[in-house]
C-alpha cells in the first residue's frame, strides 16, 4: 500500500507526495480519482517513524499524533526553539487577495518554496540577514504596516476566484514595500532588498477559477474522491467533481492515508459548506 505524504511543490509544479520520498506530478485539466484505504497513520516526526504507529483522526490537518507533533516542534524556528541557525533568512510580504497581505520570514536556502507552500499568489522580498534580526524586523514591519503574520486558509480559498490581474497584485505589494522601507531602524541590522514582484497565478492555475461550492472536511476509510484538477495553491487542490461543483481538498488531509487508484465510483467523502466572509477558520501551522 502506498501512503500519502500530502501535497507538495516541485519547483512551480504541484505533486502528490508519498511516504519514502516518491512524488507523483499533478496536472491541471487532468482527472484525479482515488480511494482512501487502510486507515490513517501518523507519519512520524523529523524523518523518524511514529514509535507507536498511532492512528490519526481523518479531520486532522497536522497528520501527526500528539507525541510526534511535540517532537516535530521541539527543534523548530517557528516555535522559537531553534534560534541559533547561522544561515541567512529573508523577510517577505505575501499577497493572497485584495487587502490580504501578510509578513513572514523564511530561510534564504529555501528560495520561494515557502511562498508556494502557503499559497501566496504574489510576493516580494523586504530584507535579508541573521535569523533573530529577521524575526525582529518581521514584527516591526508587521505592526507598522498593519498586516498579520498568518492568514486563515478559508479566507485564502474564498479570495482565489475573481482575483485582479498580476499588475494590480504587484501594485499593492509595491505600495507596501515602499512603506516598509520608510519605517526607520530595521535596515541597520538587516539588508533591505529592492522591490521585485513575483507572481504564482500561472503556477497555481488560478485564471478563470469559478466560485467555490464546498470543501472536503476529511477523508474516510473507503471514501472516494473523483474529479478533474483545475488549480492548486499551497496544500489545496481545486477540483471540478462529476456534478460540476468546484470543491477544495486540503492536501494536508491526505497525509497518512493509503491511496488506491479510483474507478468510476461516485464521490463519497464529506463536504462542508463554504464559510462566510469574515470567518476565522484554521490558520497555517508554520511560518517557515
Amino acid at each position: 500500500m502506498w501512503r500519502s505524504g500530502g501535497v507538495g511543490w516541485d519547483g512551480d509544479r504541484p505533486v502528490l507526495r508519498w511516504w519514502g520520498g516518491r512524488t507523483s506530478p499533478l496536472g491541471y485539466g487532468r482527472p484525479l480519482a482515488f480511494r482512501a484505504v487502510g486507515g490513517r497513520a501518523c507519519a512520524g516526526a523529523r524523518g523518524n517513524p511514529c514509535p507507536v504507529a498511532a492512528a490519526v483522526p481523518g479531520r486532522s490537518t497536522g497528520g501527526l499524533c500528539p507525541a510526534c507533533t511535540r517532537l516535530d516542534r521541539a527543534h523548530s524556528v517557528a516555535a522559537d526553539t531553534f534560534t541559533d541557525d547561522p544561515r541567512p533568512y529573508r523577510v517577505y510580504l505575501a499577497w493572497f487577495g485584495p487587502g490580504t497581505v501578510k509578513a513572514g520570514i523564511t530561510g534564504e536556502h529555501r528560495g520561494s518554496a515557502r511562498l508556494l507552500e502557503q499559497g501566496a499568489v504574489a510576493f516580494c522580498w523586504l530584507g535579508r540577514g541573521p535569523l533573530m534580526a529577521a524575526r525582529r524586523t518581521e514584527e516591526v514591519l508587521r505592526r507598522a504596516l498593519g498586516v498579520p503574520d498568518r492568514v486563515p486558509y478559508e479566507r485564502k480559498r474564498l479570495l482565489r476566484p475573481g482575483l485582479p490581474d498580476a499588475g494590480a497584485r504587484a501594485a499593492e505589494l509595491g505600495e507596501l514595500h515602499a512603506r516598509a522601507l520608510a519605517v526607520g531602524g530595521w535596515s541597520e541590522t538587516l539588508e533591505a532588498l529592492p522591490f521585485v514582484p513575483y507572481d504564482h497565478g500561472d503556477a497555481f492555475g488560478l485564471a478563470g477559477l469559478p466560485p467555490l461550492d464546498g470543501t472536503v472536511t476529511g477523508l474516510v476509510d473507503g471514501g472516494v474522491v473523483t474529479g478533474r484538477l483545475i488549480a492548486a495553491a499551497g496544500p489545496d487542490l481545486h477540483l471540478s467533481d462529476p456534478a460540476g461543483r468546484h470543491l477544495v481538498l486540503d492536501g494536508r488531509l491526505l497525509g497518512g492515508w493509503g491511496l488506491e487508484r479510483g474507478g468510476d465510483d461516485a464521490w463519497s467523502v464529506p463536504i462542508g459548506a463554504v464559510p462566510g466572509e469574515g470567518s476565522g477558520g484554521s490558520e497555517q501551522e508554520g511560518l517557515f
